[in-house]
């Protein structure tokens, strides 16, 4: 699994964007509630960028976003880049705890933060010194001790469009700092440079992932993910290709806005495919326009893909990668073929490899922590540098925790390996209880976690999630699972619920399962 290595394009992500613009001026570049062209956007950026500069801010001082999926969150990322500065997404579905010790481990001197979110930084600045400026977008008048995003914009000064930001920012510098989900525990940023984001789009370019300027790519998943962050817009970008900006998932209406645009590709995580499967009024028609469709952020489960594409007539290319890889590794598009229940094969630059415990490389066929190797690799975690000796080599080999198989060059994800359950001695990957699980006709969603036991250590748990007006017990689903696992795999505990509990990246929060 090793392949030659790609080289990023432009200096600095913000540039990709100003070379889009040179070419395509009139092209679309964001649809949805706000229409901008790209040399709109790219004239945006520039005020932004100066709005950042004349606010007094130097390059790598960091700037959070905390916004919905909308253009000002598309302007405020690249204006801060082109600035120089690092942009700190935030998860705008966090407490104001949860925000307050991201703005404060990133030290982020200032803040975008949409008007439906303000609230949530009531009392922060209080006991945030560093954050010295808070600009609030949608407001007609300012918060007190904020400013609007008009008058933000008002201190851009008259610097003419198009011309050098000022800062030699790019390459290894720091772009991002992109704050892990915390499914496993306290979020850590993960440091992503320039080369890092733009490593990843020539590595996409070069798969069957590459897009063209006809193409229309639907991004409904929230910006501050990684994923729809540099997949979804950033990727799109650099392309020349339009991306309609959805601010929430509803299955009605997003096909509505697929069709309406002529959506060409979709960028997606499971949650998305099976709603959309759970719609009645979906039928093969409603996706006519897409060209292709990929799923990531978390594993599809096979009958998912097996019956999007027998009853609405699209494969999907499942693909694997984290925040720490910019965030794609590995994909379906790398071949010309779709190997069912796959992640695919890496991305050309990404070396892969599947070690045991001691760093050894497992005999093909069996399960390996995944590690791998890639000009897309982070170069560590913000200011934890024991968390990143921990997973990172000097050699760039970056461990992911996560537990895979390699059959015949396609990588199979078996699990996490802080998700494995041990049954009395004998190792139990969720993933596989899960699978067997989605089988059975009555469950719509189920989730595996261990629970302890006093004679072999743990048991296995299932909770789940019936489909609508189904009935089962738990004794019903256990014999369901004898038929396909060892005894020592089936859960001996099944809780039904009306729902998991998600991540907005479309993760089960297994730690919440288990409280």
């Amino acid at each position: 699994m090793r392949t030659l290595s790609q080289g990023p394009t432009f200096p600095n992500l913000a540039d990709s964007l100003r070379d889009t613009a040179a070419r395509l001026p009139d092209h679309p570049a964001l649809l949805g509630s706000v229409t901008l062209t790209y040399g709109e956007l790219d004239i945006a950026v520039d005020q932004v960028a100066g709005a950042f500069r004349g606010s007094g801010l130097a390059p790598g001082d960091r700037v959070a976003l905390l916004l919905g999926n909308c253009a000002v969150f598309v302007e405020a990322f690249y204006g801060a880049l082109r600035a120089g500065l690092v942009a700190v997404p935030v998860n705008n579905t966090f407490t104001a705890e949860e925000i307050s010790a991201i703005l404060a481990d990133s030290g982020a001197r200032a803040v975008v933060v949409g008007d439906g979110y303000d609230h949530r930084l009531d009392g922060i600045r209080q006991i945030l010194p560093t954050l010295e400026q808070v600009v609030v977008a949608g407001a007609s008048s300012p918060p007190m001790g904020t400013r609007t995003w008009r008058q933000f914009l008002g201190g851009a000064g008259d610097q003419p469009p198009g011309q050098p930001t000022g800062t030699d920012a790019g390459g290894d510098d720091l772009a991002l700092l992109s704050y892990t989900s915390g499914t496993t525990g306290k979020p850590k940023g993960v440091c992503l440079s320039h080369a890092n984001l733009l490593a990843n789009h020539a590595q996409m370019a070069s798969t069957r992932l590459r897009l063209e300027a006809d193409d229309v790519v639907l991004c409904v998943l929230p910006l501050f993910h990684i994923y729809a962050l540099n997949v979804a817009l950033a990727f799109t970008i650099a392309r020349g290709a339009a991306v309609v900006l959805a601010e929430r998932f509803d299955p009605l209406q997003t096909l509505a806005v697929i069709a309406e645009h002529r959506v060409s590709v979709i960028v997606g995580a499971p949650p998305m495919y099976t709603a959309w499967l759970n719609t009645p009024a979906a039928g093969a028609g409603d996706l006519a326009s897409v060209r292709y469709a990929v799923s990531g952020a978390a594993p599809l489960a096979r009958p998912v893909l097996e019956r999007f594409r027998d009853e609405l007539g699209l494969e999907i290319w499942e693909g694997y990668g984290l925040t720490e890889t910019a965030p794609v590794l590995t994909s379906a598009a790398v071949c010309d073929r779709l190997v069912a229940g796959s992640a695919g094969r890496p991305l050309p630059g990404v070396a892969l490899r599947l070690v045991d415990r001691e760093g050894r490389d497992v005999q093909p066929g069996d399960p390996g922590e995944v590690v791998v190797r890639g000009p897309n690799v982070f170069s560590g975690y913000w200011q934890q540098p024991d968390a990143t000796r921990a997973v990172l080599d000097p050699q760039g080999w970056f461990r992911t925790g996560d537990i895979g198989i390699d059959e015949g060059g396609d990588l199979f994800l078996v699990d996490r390996k802080a998700d494995l359950i041990i049954v009395s001695g004998f190792n139990v990957y969720p993933k596989e209880v899960e699978e067997v699980l989605f089988r059975h006709p009555k469950v719509a969603e189920a989730a595996v976690i261990g629970a302890p036991h006093p004679y072999s250590g743990e048991i296995v748990r299932a909770v789940v999630v019936l489909r609508d007006g189904e009935e089962a017990t738990a004794q019903e689903i256990s014999d369901f699972c004898r038929r396909s696992l060892a005894r020592f795999k089936c859960p001996q505990v099944v809780d039904f619920v009306p729902a998991l509990p998600h991540n907005l990246s479309g993760k089960v929060v297994r730690r919440h399962l288990r409280g």
